[in-house]
């Protein structure tokens, strides 16, 4: 059974910076593609960073420049360096791994607040 764990989240003041992590089970991680969903009270999800398994990488426009996603097949983990943190990043960030279908995490939240 594959399974999902996030860690990282917290509280953060706007401009600083926070590594989210993704560790999964199962053996399938460095054949699937990886990525990152937000999910803030009153907005729409949006896909904020994926990673093949080949590692290319993309971005929502709202963090490029400023998020890194990255993964490490030896650990079975995907990373998200979130640098210049804004207060409307603040979210639950939910992790994702796609091979032939979806798998989620329970999501880790993100605040960012003076």
């Amino acid at each position: 059974q594959v399974q999902l764990v996030e860690s990282g989240g917290g509280l953060v003041a706007p401009g600083g910076s926070l590594r989210l992590s993704c560790a999964t089970s199962g053996s399938i991680f460095s054949f699937s593609a990886m990525g990152w969903y937000r999910q803030a009270p009153e907005k729409q999800r949006e896909l904020v960073a994926t990673i093949t398994s080949g590692g290319a990488t993309n971005y929502a426009d709202s963090v490029r420049g400023r998020f890194t996603i990255s993964r490490e097949n030896a650990k079975n983990t995907v990373y998200l360096q979130m640098n210049s943190l804004k207060p409307e990043d603040a979210a639950v960030y939910l992790c994702f791994m796609t091979r032939y279908r979806t798998y989620w995490g329970q999501g880790t939240q993100v605040t960012v607040s003076s």
